[in-house]
C-alpha cells in the first residue's frame, strides 16, 4: 500500500450526453485526478480518452460501438487494468457483444494496449463488471452483474493470452459502489490510488500544456542594434519544455557609440494570426518558395470550383486587405474538370514542385490528381502548370472505380516516398464503408503512378471519427522529425464542429507500408474543446516558415453548428520535453501576455 501522504486518486468515468456533446462522445473513457485527496479535476478537458471500437460487418460498413460502467484496477505487475461493457452508439444493449466485455492494459494510462472483448457467459448480457487481482490464488476475478440483476463470477490467469476464462459460477450479491463526483454530467466508475510519481506524470501528459517563465540572459555584450535584436527570450512550458521568442528591444535605452552598461527593457514579441484568416477556405496550405509564400485551399466560396492561389512576401499578407490571388486550374468540361476541385496541396518531389488534389467530372465523384510546375515557372499562371494527370496503381489502373479518392498527401523519409490518400465507397448509400486512409510507394521521377500495392492504414472505428452522421478518416499530411514520421488526419464532421485531427506515428527507419507498426493516438490531439475557440478544427497542414518556426494549419468554423462555415486558422507546433510535436498549444497557452515585459544588462565597449 502507497502512504497516504503521497497518495494521488484516479476516477474513471463516462458523460451523459448533453447540449453538443454527443452519445458518440460521451460514451468513452475520461479521467479525473486528485492529489493528496484534493477536489478531482477532468483530465484532456473532460473529453474522451479511450474509446471502444466498431465493428465492420459482411457488408464491409462499420457498425459503431460505445462503452459504459468502465472499472479501472491493478495488474498483477503493478500496471493498469481497465474492463467496461461495450454498447451501441445509441447506448443500449450491443447484441455482437452479448455475454461479453471490453478489456485493455495499461503501463501508465497513457497508452492503451486493447485486449479485446472477453467473454464471460454468451447468452446473457452483462451490465456491469468489476476485475480485481487475486494475490492468494495468483489470478484474476471478474465479477459482473447481468441486466437482469444476476451476479455471475469468472476467472483468468491472464490478461494478455486468449482463450483464458473459466465459466461463470453464480454468486451472491457483489457490491457494486459508485463514488460520488463534482460534476453532473460525470457517470462514475470508481477510484483508483496511485503513488504520486506516477500519478503527476498521468496528469501531466492529460492537462493542457501552459507557458509559465520567461527567461532572457542577465547581460550581453553588443556592439550595435542588429546584435541586440539577435537576442531572444526563452518561453518555459508546464512540462520544462522550452521555445525561443524574438523581443522587441527599447533601442532608445541605449547608446552603441557610448561604452558603458545599460538597462534596456523589451516585450516578448508573439506573432498570432486571427481567426478567421480567410472565410470560405477550407483545407489550407502554405508553402513556402523562392523567398516568397503562396496559400492554397479549397473556395467554399466558389463552391469548389476551381484552384485559387495567392502570393505574398510575408504569411500576414496572404490574408490582408489587397492580397493578390490566381485561379491557376478552372472548370473546364472538355477535359472533365467540372466539381470538387478539392483539397491542393503543394509537395516538392524530388526537384520538381507539384499540387496534389482531388477534381471530378460531370458524374459526381472526386479522385486524386497531381499536375506539376513547369520549369522555371511562375506558380500563378494556370499555362506554367501541366495538365492534371489522374494518380494510377502500379498496373496503370485507376486507384479506384467503384468509389471515390481524395486528399492524397506526400512525404519522404529515410529514402522511401509515400503517398498517403483516403478511400471511400457506397457514400451516401447503406453500404457506405466510410472514408479510409492507404499508403504505396512512388518513385520521385513518376509519383503520379503508385509501386506497391495500397495498404490500409486506419479507418474511423473510434467515436469520436464517427459523430455526427459521418465516418471519416481523411486530410492525412505528413510531420517529419528526427526520431518519427507524424501523420495528422482527420476524423468526424467536416462542416461541423465535431471534425477533429487524430495522429499516426512510426519510428523513422520503420517498414512505413506495415500498418503493424504504426500507433494511433486514442483521442484527438485538436478538437473543438482544445483549439482555443475554433470549432471544428480539421484538415491541417505544416509548413516551416522563413524563421525556422513550424506551424500547423487548419479549417475551422466560428460557432458549435452542425453545418459551419469554414474558414482558414493558424498557430504555433510546440515540440514538448520529449521531441513529440504538439498540435494544440494555441496563443493564449503559448505566451502569457503578462510575462512578455523583460530586461538586461547590455554591455557596449
Amino acid at each position: 500500500m502507497y502512504r497516504d501522504e503521497f497518495q494521488s486518486k484516479i476516477l474513471i468515468y463516462t458523460r451523459k450526453p448533453q447540449d453538443e456533446y454527443t452519445e458518440s462522445l460521451s460514451n468513452s473513457i475520461h479521467f479525473a485526478y486528485s492529489s493528496k485527496n484534493g477536489e478531482f479535476l477532468p483530465l484532456n478537458r473532460n473529453y474522451g480518452i479511450l474509446f471502444a471500437q466498431a465493428t465492420v460487418d459482411k457488408d464491409n460498413v462499420i457498425q459503431e460501438k460505445g462503452l459504459k460502467n468502465p472499472y479501472l484496477f491493478r495488474t498483477a505487475e503493478g500496471d493498469f487494468g481497465i474492463a467496461a461493457v461495450r454498447i451501441n452508439k445509441e447506448g443500449g444493449v450491443d447484441e455482437e457483444s452479448k455475454g461479453c466485455i471490453l478489456l485493455w492494459t495499461s503501463e501508465d494510462l497513457i497508452t492503451f494496449q486493447y485486449q479485446g472483448l472477453i467473454e464471460l457467459k454468451e447468452d446473457t448480457f452483462v451490465r456491469e463488471a468489476v476485475c480485481e487481482y487475486n494475490e492468494k490464488e495468483k489470478r484474476y476475478d471478474i465479477h459482473w452483474l447481468s441486466e437482469e440483476g444476476d451476479a455471475y463470477v469468472n476467472s483468468l490467469n491472464s490478461l494478455t493470452e486468449s482463450g483464458r476464462v473459466t465459466p461463470s459460477v453464480p454468486e451472491k450479491e457483489y457490491g457494486f459502489h459508485r463514488p460520488q463526483v463534482p460534476m453532473s454530467d460525470m457517470v462514475p466508475g470508481n477510484i483508483l490510488t496511485i503513488d504520486e510519481e506516477a500519478g503527476n506524470k498521468f496528469k501531466e501528459y492529460w492537462t493542457p500544456l501552459y507557458h509559465k517563465e520567461i527567461r532572457v540572459p542577465d547581460r550581453v555584450t553588443a556592439a550595435s542594434k542588429e546584435q541586440l535584436e539577435e537576442v531572444k527570450a526563452t518561453a518555459v512550458y508546464s512540462d520544462g519544455s522550452t521555445h525561443d521568442k524574438k523581443v522587441q528591444w527599447d533601442f532608445d535605452q541605449v547608446d552603441f557609440s557610448v561604452p558603458g552598461t545599460y538597462t534596456v527593457g523589451g516585450k516578448v514579441i508573439q506573432q498570432v494570426y486571427p481567426f478567421p484568416l480567410a472565410k470560405g477556405y477550407a483545407d489550407p496550405v502554405i508553402l513556402p518558395w523562392n523567398n516568397k509564400y503562396y496559400y492554397i485551399a479549397t473556395n467554399d466560396n466558389k463552391d469548389n470550383i476551381g484552384i485559387y492561389l495567392r502570393e505574398a512576401d510575408k504569411v500576414s499578407d496572404l490574408f490582408a486587405p489587397g492580397f493578390t490571388e490566381a485561379v491557376i486550374l478552372d472548370l473546364d468540361e472538355e477535359k472533365g474538370f467540372i466539381q470538387t476541385f478539392w483539397a491542393p496541396e503543394f509537395h516538392v518531389i524530388g526537384e520538381e514542385l507539384y499540387i496534389l488534389f482531388a477534381v471530378g467530372g460531370s458524374v459526381w465523384g472526386p479522385q486524386c490528381h497531381m499536375m506539376k510546375l513547369k520549369k522555371g515557372g511562375n506558380l500563378l499562371k494556370a499555362a506554367d502548370w501541366n495538365e492534371p494527370v489522374r494518380v494510377k496503381r502500379a498496373d496503370g489502373t485507376y486507384l479506384t472505380t467503384d468509389g471515390i479518392t481524395l486528399d492524397m498527401t506526400y512525404f519522404k523519409a529515410d529514402g522511401v516516398s509515400c503517398v498517403v490518400w483516403s478511400y471511400r465507397k457506397g457514400i451516401g448509400t447503406p453500404l457506405d464503408t466510410g472514408s479510409m486512409l492507404y499508403i504505396a510507394t512512388v518513385e520521385e521521377a513518376d509519383p503520379t503512378t503508385l509501386t506497391s500495392e495500397p495498404v490500409l492504414l486506419t479507418r474511423p472505428l473510434l467515436g469520436w471519427e464517427n459523430v455526427q452522421g459521418t465516418i471519416n478518416n481523411e486530410g492525412p499530411y505528413p510531420l517529419i522529425t528526427e526520431d518519427a514520421v507524424y501523420i495528422t488526419y482527420s476524423g468526424g464532421a467536416a462542416c461541423g464542429y465535431t471534425y477533429a485531427l487524430g495522429l499516426l506515428s512510426i519510428p523513422r527507419g520503420g517498414d512505413y507500408l506495415d500498418i503493424n507498426a504504426w500507433k494511433k493516438a486514442s483521442t484527438p490531439v485538436l478538437s473543438y474543446y482544445t483549439a482555443g475557440g475554433v470549432y471544428g478544427p480539421g484538415h491541417n497542414s505544416f509548413f516551416r516558415d522563413y524563421d525556422g518556426t513550424i506551424m500547423i494549419m487548419y479549417h475551422g468554423e466560428e460557432e458549435i453548428v452542425k453545418f459551419g462555415t469554414r474558414c482558414s486558422a493558424m498557430h504555433r507546433v510546440h515540440m514538448n520535453h520529449a521531441g513529440v510535436p504538439q498540435f494544440d498549444v494555441v496563443a493564449e497557452r503559448d505566451l502569457n501576455p503578462e510575462l512578455t515585459e523583460v530586461s538586461l544588462k547590455v554591455i557596449v565597449k
